[in-house]
């Protein structure tokens, strides 16, 4: 097997356990991250309705910023975002993705938005 494929797979079977275990409802979403080389990606979801309440990119956020600088714009922006809408908390949903790096830079900087996850 391909090592990429495998890391590819173990990452899917990290974030089938997580979400095993973590769930979003209209008062308290989902907030799901999702890690490429490039991009982080981030969205809230409500998985009762099966909708999607708020998504956001570095693409589209910080087009130009470097990769960490670019996590906590977005991490800043879905709170903006999260306050907008009256949405005080939710669940982080790492997406099998290790807590560190970007991942939390962008968990830190929605927190220090005021969200609490």
């Amino acid at each position: 097997m391909n090592k990429s494929i495998a890391k590819q797979q173990s990452r899917i079977a990290r974030h089938n356990r997580i979400r095993a275990r973590v769930s979003g409802t209209a008062m308290r979403p989902r907030l799901a991250v999702y890690k490429s080389n490039r991009y982080l990606q981030a969205q809230l979801v409500d998985d009762e309705a099966r909708k999607t309440l708020i998504g956001a990119s570095t693409k589209d956020v910080a087009a130009k910023m470097k990769k960490m600088e670019g996590a906590k714009a977005l991490g800043i922006e879905i709170a903006k975002r999260m306050k907008a809408a009256n949405i005080e908390s939710a669940v982080f949903d790492r997406g099998g993705f290790r807590y560190a790096g970007r991942i939390e830079t962008f968990a830190n900087a929605v927190r220090e938005g005021g969200i609490t996850l």
